[in-house]
């Protein structure tokens, strides 16, 4: 028996958007700047694909989505698409609990003579929203705050952060990525400005994504070339894997209703299971946190750390990850645990389950019998399974 939960890192192909790519190559093969039938062909694809994911987030106008080649090159193109227009340092506001690709941009732009703020979080991972409005300065031009984050699962009060961000006229914008497909997802009710997606998450093909610029927000562009995605993005547009992600997002915005209270449902099954577990302790925030996100860490390790745990549950035919994907292949402390106040110990044993469509309760109640009792092997000292 074999269980897949570790969703948050990737999610697989839904048929339907397999049989979009399958369509796309072989039928709508053309580049969309073509101006013959094949072009025209390809172009209207891409157009109802940018309908579709603009619906995902009910942007009013499709043309605020500029398609990437996933939620890194969105994060950078927010990022440095706006500091990009300063010919000299300001300053740029994160928080410490951001995906690498919104962290390393702004360690770059500090070693560029920008100054970096990075917001503390709580012991949950939550911003202060107090904490944002006081670290506001006159020369701050770019705030960027995570929605959902991939490794404790806390989710950040977004509409109040950007409320504050644009009473004092500076831009706002979020990593959604986690986010999408997951939980209703409005650019206009939150009032970001700008806001990062990715098809791979939501059952859509790996290697494309999008950003959200709201109409007015001028960006530099990172690549030049053709002047694609209204110039701000050159680069023949990947129209298989966006007509894939236009797919995904249309049946993810359909599914939402009945999909959200499920996972949920799914998510307090699993951390129900494994409350009584000694020296295991839940991460994250559990009343603001993704619908399919579970974690904890080890609280007395003894040396056991996170990799360990994905490993002797690998053997036992059960995916997880020992907190974000993108960290996974490194033996060192969780930067996300250590800001929310973990010891170095604690931040090397945190683990990941993440859920998806196809789980079941099933997998649930026995992925939580196979990890109590990987516990009881590696820290008989320390677990004892109930019966």
């Amino acid at each position: 028996m074999q269980i897949y939960l570790d969703y948050s890192a990737t999610t697989p192909q839904r048929p339907e958007v397999t049989a979009q790519l399958s369509t796309m190559a072989t039928q709508q093969w053309g580049n969309p700047s073509s101006l013959h039938a094949w072009g025209e062909r390809a172009a209207l694809v891409l157009e109802e694909a940018r309908m579709q994911v603009a619906s995902l987030i009910n942007a009013a106008n499709p043309n605020t989505l500029l398609f990437t080649s996933g939620g890194t090159e969105a994060d950078n193109l927010a990022i440095f698409g706006i500091t990009r227009h300063y010919t000299t340092p300001q300053h740029l506001i994160i928080s410490s609990v951001e995906h690498s690709a919104v962290s390393e941009p702004a360690n770059l732009l500090e070693q560029w003579g920008w100054e970096v703020t990075r917001l503390p979080v709580n012991a949950q991972g939550r911003v202060n929203p107090l904490e944002l409005k006081a670290a506001i300065q006159p020369n701050t031009v770019l705030i960027s705050i995570i929605y959902g984050q991939s490794e404790v699962g806390t989710l950040q009060p977004i509409e109040e952060l950007a409320r504050i961000a644009r009473s004092h006229g500076v831009l706002f914008h979020t990593d959604a990525v986690q986010v999408a497909g997951r939980l209703p997802l409005d650019v206009q009710r939150l009032g970001v400005d700008l806001l990062s997606l990715s098809s791979h998450k939501l059952y859509g093909p790996q290697g494309v994504g999008a950003l959200y610029v709201r109409e007015g927000v001028e960006l530099v562009p990172l690549l030049s070339g053709g002047g694609q995605e209204g110039g701000k993005r050159s680069g023949t547009q990947a129209v298989p894997s966006i007509a894939g992600f236009g797919v995904a997002a249309a049946l993810a915005g359909q599914e939402l209703a009945t999909e959200l209270p499920r996972l949920r449902e799914l998510r307090d099954r699993l951390f129900d299971h494994l409350a009584d577990t000694p020296h295991l302790t839940p991460t994250g925030d559990r009343l603001h946190r993704l619908p399919h996100h579970v974690s904890f860490c080890l609280t007395n390790p003894q040396g056991i750390t996170g990799k360990t745990l994905v490993r002797q549950m690998n053997l036992a035919g059960i995916g997880i990850s020992a907190g974000s994907a993108c960290h996974s292949g490194q033996l060192k402390p969780s930067p996300i645990l250590k800001a929310m106040g973990y010891p170095d110990e604690q931040a090397l044993a945190g683990i990941r389950f993440s859920l998806g469509k196809p789980t079941t309760p099933e997998d649930i109640d026995w992925t939580a019998i196979v990890f109590k009792q990987v516990l009881q092997r590696i820290m008989p000292q320390l677990v004892s399974v109930k019966s």
